[in-house]
């Protein structure tokens, strides 16, 4: 049995991890195409496309696209089924939130300590996951940068995102990590789609004791509040829940500086404490 076989016997009901890779493999061997064909196509290594296939490794949209140019029948298959398999490399109790987020027409986003994965460069969320230790960081930290995708597509969905100024000063990875970081941060509060606040540190508690938590709004349907914690996170739709959200992301609205002070804030540090 050659390597590029050994794949034949996978169940590729196990997964839509495993379903999107033997796709990938039919449609790669009907054209008699090598993995390493396959993966120049796609700028990846034939290992990584062989890890693709056997439902080892989370493919990125990039690479689901390129299925989708390449296999003469694929008729945009590979991208309408990339989200499935995607979600597949989330932790079960996040999986819902993240179908809900990839439909979200606004994200509403506060956080004390750290910037949210939806902004995260891939030193900064390999740092932050590689603490977690866990077996499968690679496809962690892909998931979470391809979750991103939501700020850039052609009909973007719209981000205010909060921060207490102690997210931009809790150093992770060190300063040229950090350095990168705040840049991503900064073109994010630069561009028109997106709103970005930061509470200043005046040494005082200034505002509600949140967790960090975000709000989702829909074209179609009510909001919903995503609440992160140990050892899962947990969505809420009530009602309730979802006015005392509203309210408590106004009140921390109100204590943020302006847009342009935000941004000059966020220079500020970058240059003072990363250049």
């Amino acid at each position: 049995m050659t390597v590029e076989s050994e794949t034949d016997e996978l169940d590729s009901t196990a997964s839509p991890l495993a379903h999107f890779g033997n796709e990938v493999r039919i449609e790669r061997e009907l054209l008699s195409m090598s993995r390493a064909e396959l993966g120049k196509e796609a700028t990846c290594s034939p290992s990584l496309v062989a890890k693709i296939e056997t439902g080892d490794r989370v493919p990125q949209l990039s690479f689901a696209e390129t299925c989708d140019r390449v296999f003469p029948h694929a008729r945009g298959r590979f991208v309408r089924l990339w989200p499935l398999a995607l979600r597949y490399a989330f932790p079960p109790w996040f999986r819902r939130y993240v179908e809900l987020e990839w439909k979200a027409t606004t994200v509403h986003m506060f956080h004390p300590l750290l910037l949210p994965g939806l902004v995260q460069t891939r030193e900064y969320a390999t740092a932050i996951l590689k603490e977690g230790r866990p077996e499968n960081l690679e496809d962690l930290v892909t998931a979470r940068l391809e979750r991103q995708h939501i700020l850039q597509r052609e009909r973007p969905t719209r981000l205010w995102l909060v921060l207490h100024e102690r997210a931009l000063r809790n150093v992770v990875a060190g300063r040229e990590v950090m350095g990168r970081q705040l840049g991503r941060l900064l073109e994010l509060a630069e561009t028109p789609t997106h709103r970005v606040q930061i509470i200043p540190d005046d040494g005082r508690q200034r505002g509600p004791m949140a967790s960090p938590f975000g709000l989702l709004g829909f074209s179609e349907g009510a909001d919903v509040v995503h609440v992160d914690g140990f050892p899962r996170g947990y969505v809420l739709a009530e009602a309730p829940d979802v006015a005392d959200a509203h309210d408590a992301y106004d009140l921390l609205k109100t204590l943020a500086a302006p847009l342009d002070k935000s941004a000059e804030l966020i220079a500020s540090i970058s240059k003072d404490c990363y250049s």
